[in-house]
């Protein structure tokens, strides 16, 4: 039992961390919205408000942010886990050559994939 006692400390202080955050963010947080305040600064789409009988699906929009996010994180992934490989290279030998070949053939077809279906296109 005395191996599992620094990970309950570490979640205990990590959900005490997360309550008292959201507390003092609502304790300090401002009470009183405006227009300014609530406005759609990500996107650039203005929201539009719901009205009675709505199905709350609302307007179609562009998902283009979301799919350079998702190019991102594919492509940072690739580079996080090439430059350890490329650092012990030397030691890893046949198997982490393999392992490292399989590894960008996979993400080659998620860049073929994107490079298809315009995702690399910046119009």
């Amino acid at each position: 039992m005395n191996v599992y006692v620094p990970i309950l400390v570490l979640a205990a202080v990590s959900a005490g961390f997360a309550v008292v955050s959201v507390v003092i963010a609502s304790v300090v947080g401002p009470k009183r919205f405006n227009r300014a305040k609530v406005a759609a600064y990500e996107c650039g789409i203005e929201a539009t408000p719901r009205v009675a009988g709505d199905d709350g699906t609302g307007p179609r929009f562009p998902v283009k942010y979301y799919l350079t996010a998702m190019l991102f994180i594919i492509f940072d992934i690739e580079i996080v886990f090439l430059y350890p490989w490329a650092v012990h290279f030397d030691s890893l030998g046949m198997f982490g050559l393999l392992a490292m070949a399989m590894f960008i053939v996979n993400v080659s077809v998620a860049y073929a994939y994107e490079w298809r279906r315009g995702g690399l296109s910046w119009d």
